[in-house]
């Protein structure tokens, strides 16, 4: 399946059993709404597929994973029903990563912003390159890693995803990532990357179904919650997204 829009687009292939979803955007692949909604079907449709077994989530191009929230669209919301509806895109993705009863196998291939490490967070088992450095990037525009922080610290722990979240305007490097538990190996080429995401994708879709599924949902014991903590928090972000601090700096950010 292949669509395609203006907002960029969602790539699904299904072999041997493993289910690649592809998201990119000409934006750093940014995730505007209409994006994630996309990406969100994408996933709980893998998750319902009894021929997918393993699904590896990955995005276009060579140099970033994912910039985060489309600052186009955040520019455009007016009231706070509608930021708190952006917000949720991502929140809806995260909990279909978390829902979802097969592995997801995270493939991480350059830098990563925002959203875009919450959705790394999200998946059951990250690969990355030494060029996958990561920034928590909300608190310099004014909003914080609200919908995020939940995914995001439940992998690196809380004390590093504060020091994400605080320091807002630098990367940390992908190993500093890997040594907090964010990225399970980091390779040194794309091409190593894709040989081990591959060599474990057919590891997995070679496994019980039933065994997996069972892993999966004793991995993610603790938050069962998260459909309303995140509902919460993109009512935080949906607030704080209208103020003019927050336009005011995603107005100089587009502008640099």
């Amino acid at each position: 399946m292949k669509d395609k829009t203006l907002l960029g687009q969602i790539d699904t292939q299904l072999a041997d059993g493993i289910m690649t979803i592809t998201f990119s955007h000409p934006a750093h692949n940014s995730l505007p709404g209409q994006l994630l909604a996309q990406l969100r079907y994408a996933i709980r449709q893998a998750g319902i597929n009894p021929d997918c077994r393993v699904i590896i989530l990955q995005s276009g191009g060579d140099r970033t994973f994912c910039a985060g929230a489309s600052f186009d669209e955040l520019m455009s919301i007016q009231d706070f029903t509608a930021g708190k509806e952006f917000f949720l895109g991502f929140a809806r993705v995260i909990n279909a990563l978390r829902e979802c009863p097969k592995f997801v196998i995270g493939r991480v291939q350059g830098k990563t912003i925002g959203g875009g490490v919450g959705l790394a967070a999200a998946t059951d088992y990250c690969l990355a390159t030494t060029f996958a450095a990561v920034k928590l990037s909300e608190l310099a525009i004014g909003i914080g890693p609200f919908v995020v922080g939940p995914a995001v610290a439940r992998r690196v722990g809380q004390s590093a995803f504060q020091q994400l979240a605080i320091n807002a305007t630098d990367f940390q490097s992908a190993e500093w990532a890997r040594e907090k538990g964010l990225f399970t190996e980091v390779f040194a080429t794309t091409e190593e990357l894709d040989a081990a995401v591959l060599k474990l994708a057919r590891q997995l879709a070679q496994s019980s179904p039933d065994a997996m599924r069972e892993l999966k949902r004793i991995s993610w014991e603790g938050a069962e919650n998260w459909n309303e903590l995140l509902d919460t928090r993109a009512a935080i972000s949906g607030e704080l997204v209208l103020s003019d601090f927050t336009r005011n700096a995603i107005a100089a950010f587009k502008n640099k």
